[in-house]
């Protein structure tokens, strides 16, 4: 039991080293400025990633089929 207690000991001293990406003075959601930006950034990147990857899925089959339908009237 003790080592658990150590254990987050050591894990609440190191949250107090790290560096938030907020400033403590700050109050309501302009606190949380910097967080909501990255998260907006990161979710538009996603939607761009699955976009990217949903149009080339859709061309190759859409090719991948053509060059099929080709090759059985032969």
């Amino acid at each position: 039991m003790s080592r658990i207690f150590a254990y987050w000991n050591e894990v609440v001293l190191e949250m107090k080293k790290a560096n938030w990406p907020w400033d403590p003075k700050e109050k309501g959601f302009a606190k949380y400025k910097e967080l909501i930006d990255s998260t907006i950034v990161v979710f538009i990147a996603m939607l761009l990633l699955g976009g990217f990857v949903a149009f080339f899925d859709t061309a190759f089959r859409w090719a991948f089929n053509a060059l099929t339908d080709f090759a059985t009237r032969l």
